[in-house]
């Protein structure tokens, strides 16, 4: 996985969430299926699932909080990073002047992509 760019300042961004499928048995997969189809999308060429966020609210949490959760029970990785605002949204963003970007900026450290924290 290649690092985020960093967004231009009073850039609007989405916080992307990207884990890691996990090899599984059948039953397995199946669980890890139910857990994150409703909130993310598979992506088959990279093995991956991911979703965006674009609000800390109880509904962004709640996804975070599955996705971390899911990726701690099978032993994946969990990838934070600032994308640009996808064309196709429709709802609320984040600005590159917030106290969360540059709480984002100030976490992340040299040579590691922001949130890319092994959990196995």
């Amino acid at each position: 996985m290649t690092a985020p760019q960093p967004l231009p300042e009073g850039a609007s961004w989405l916080l992307q969430i990207t884990i890691t499928s996990a090899p599984a048995a059948k039953t397995q997969w199946n669980e890890q299926l139910n857990k994150l189809r409703p909130i993310a999308q598979y992506d088959e060429g990279t093995q991956t699932w991911s979703a965006h966020v674009s609000a800390l609210n109880l509904a962004g949490l709640s996804t975070l909080q599955t996705l971390f959760d899911t990726a701690r029970a099978y032993g994946t990785e969990v990838c934070l990073a600032p994308v640009p605002v996808l064309a196709s949204w429709k709802g609320p963003v984040f600005t590159s002047d917030s106290e969360i970007a540059a709480h984002l900026r100030s976490q992340a450290d040299a040579g590691r992509p922001l949130g890319q924290l092994p959990l196995a």
